[in-house]
């Protein structure tokens, strides 16, 4: 553990240039951030449970009436930069290790969502290194040479993507860096290491600091972040404004207050994302205790068509235009397969499908989570933006969306089986152990997974053992005897599929998680924490 004055960190295992990143004016930066934001971050966090609770007491939300003058008042965000007017195409990937950002990079994508969150599993060595890489690329230095010689280098012949950095939620810590003995919010490192290395570069490159911020759940937790940027750019000499940040609605609380967490970002602001397994992890999180109304069909039925979440998203188109910011679309998991030219057909269908609902909903742009994929997305924005670099000029004003709509469970199927149990249950094991290993970024059966889907697939597992729900396909009741032995027949099948090693020092430490987070009578907010403490050996 190394010392400068009270912040103390460790320094990465394997990674040399450690020490470029984790320099004392930088750690100084980050804990000046702690101190001066750290207790509000503790008190909003303690507010959520208390939110929460209320939310399933009632067994519903409302648009806050407390702040209706900033839903009716006649107000915009700032324009946005000209780097980041078309973002069309947006390719998602952690930004560690240096292959998959220089990939990225690369794509040909109008931007690349840099993730340091659910993308990547947050050992320390991943954090250092993907903000050593931004640096690099920022510096346009990046390069990587693979073990077999192959080098991978950015590419000279077109634009690279710009970069929109997501660090990680208010929720994480970070154990390897304590300020004056706590542990560090790991959202106040990976912005601020990032921050400080990359800021004055970036704006030299005539683009700028940009963040994706994930897991807000209050217009309280958009205002910390706001405040976080002001008191960041002055202290570099950065001109007010430059940074910029789009908000992931993904949480259910967030979605009653969009309006509300653009204005508290208006002078930083640069549009909202609409996700998907996180909002319905969310939505059985939020109500997991207000009976049985809110169980969620197999996630697996529920698509981005189905009325609750064509609520979701036609609202944030709404709100996002009648604010001058851009409204992005989520992701599309699906990737192809080279290996399986059926696969890769089927992906490339699936993408199209998604892509064209939401550029002809009003989208301004989206997500793929793979470089062969972002010809498709391009190509299905090309034909809706005819020309423009987006499409905030559409206002929706059709759009009219009531606390009913966005909580309408049921119109998202009622449909719960076995065999999807099982699925779960395999994804949830095999995903963590990956993760577990020091890789967030997972294909499963020919989809691109990362935390949200282990969250949604335990959480749903939870749900229906609280609520007992009867599978259709069996005719078998939900109960920790049936979750528990289903448990053990994915372990063998995962058994099989992987070496012993593998399996004794990843799978069996997941597995025993995934166990206690179905089976407790407590739920876990995130299954994130208490993985994070697994591979930190706490």
């Amino acid at each position: 553990m190394t010392t400068t004055s009270t912040v103390e960190h460790t320094l990465p295992e394997d990674l040399e240039r450690a020490g470029e990143i984790l320099t004392d004016e930088a750690l100084q930066f980050v804990a000046e951030l702690h101190r001066r934001f750290g207790p509000r971050r503790t008190e909003l966090l303690g507010a959520r449970e208390q939110h929460r609770r209320r939310a399933a007491e009632t067994g519903t939300l409302d648009f806050l009436p407390e702040t209706r003058e900033i839903r009716e008042g006649d107000w915009k965000v700032a324009p946005a930069p000209p780097a980041l007017q078309d973002r069309r195409v947006e390719m998602t990937g952690p930004a560690s290790p240096a292959k998959m950002a220089i990939n990225a990079l690369n794509s040909g994508a109008k931007v690349w969502l840099a993730d340091l969150e659910d993308a990547s599993s947050p050992t320390w060595h991943n954090q250092v290194d993907g903000i050593l890489n931004l640096r690099d690329a920022a510096r346009g230095t990046l390069s990587f040479t693979s073990p077999e010689g192959k080098q991978y280098a950015l590419r000279q012949d077109a634009p690279l993507a710009v970069v929109v950095t997501r660090p990680r939620g208010w929720h994480l810590p970070e154990h390897n860096v304590t300020v004056d003995g706590q542990p560090a919010s790991g959202a106040l490192v990976d912005f601020g290491l990032h921050f400080f290395h990359t800021a004055k570069v970036l704006i030299d490159n005539g683009h700028g600091p940009y963040y994706y911020l994930p897991k807000l759940e209050s217009a309280q937790e958009a205002r910390l972040w706001n405040d976080v940027f002001t008191f960041a750019e002055e202290h570099l000499g950065i001109e007010h404004g430059t940074v910029r940040a789009t908000v992931l609605i993904e949480t259910i609380p967030a979605a009653f207050q969009m309006e509300e967490i653009l204005w508290e970002l208006r002078e930083h602001a640069s549009g909202l994302n609409a996700g998907r397994w996180d909002y319905l992890f969310s939505i059985i999180k939020y109500f997991r205790d207000a009976g049985e109304r809110f169980v969620l069909a197999d996630r697996s039925t529920i698509t981005m068509t189905a009325p609750l979440m064509r609520a979701y998203t036609e609202l944030l188109v709404k709100t996002c235009h009648r604010r001058g910011a851009f409204a992005m679309g989520g992701m599309a998991a699906v990737i192809p397969n080279r290996r399986d030219q059926e696969a890769t057909e089927a992906a490339f269908a699936k993408v199209r499908a998604d892509k064209t609902r939401e550029a002809q909903d009003g989208f301004d742009g989206s997500w793929v989570a793979h470089p062969d994929l972002v010809p498709t997305c391009r190509e299905v924005f090309d034909g809706v933006l005819d020309g423009r670099p987006n499409q905030v000029d559409r206002l929706r004003e059709d759009v009219q969306v009531s606390p009913e709509q966005l909580l309408d469970v049921p119109s998202a199927g009622r449909v719960s089986t076995q065999q999807e149990l099982a699925a779960n249950l395999y994804v949830a094991v095999r995903y963590t152990a990956v993760w577990l290993s020091g890789n967030g970024a997972v294909a499963i059966h020919n989809l691109m997974e990362d935390a949200a889907t282990a969250e949604i697939s335990r959480s749903q597992i939870w749900q229906q053992i609280r609520n007992g729900v009867v599978y259709e396909d069996t005719g078998n009741t939900a109960t920790r005897e049936l979750v528990a032995e289903e448990l053990r027949r994915q372990q063998e099948v995962l058994r099989a599929e992987v070496d012993q090693e593998s399996f004794e020092s990843y799978f069996e430490p997941a597995a025993r998680l995934i166990a206690d987070l179905v089976l407790d009578e407590e739920y876990v907010d995130f299954l994130t924490l208490p993985a994070y403490d697994l591979i930190e050996g706490r």
